[in-house]
């Protein structure tokens, strides 16, 4: 597993790559919520009422930021969080 800080306007969060067969467990998350790869269930986060931004076909923290958002859950829809946008910018709003 592989952990980095991720600082935005003097704001933290924390990217997480956990190499797994076949593919990477790939998350940044902040205090807010996170944005997740598609190896993890937006249906779960929504489920328990998580600000969560999916993204796909990422194997490394840098290419979820970069990647477009493709759904959001509920708590995240709340917060302003749309699909289109980078992991980046759906970042912002969890840290």
């Amino acid at each position: 597993m592989k952990t980095r800080a991720i600082e935005m306007d003097g704001r933290k969060g924390e990217g997480i790559e956990i190499d797994l067969p076949g593919a990477p467990i790939v998350l940044a998350r902040g205090p807010k919520g996170f944005v997740m790869c598609g190896y993890l269930d937006l249906r779960t986060a929504d489920k328990v009422n998580a600000p969560a931004a999916l993204v796909r076909g990422v194997k490394t923290v840098d290419d979820l930021l970069a990647a477009p958002v493709v759904a959001v859950s509920a708590a995240a829809t709340e917060m302003g969080v749309k699909p289109g946008m980078t992991g980046y910018e759906a970042l912002e709003f969890f840290l």
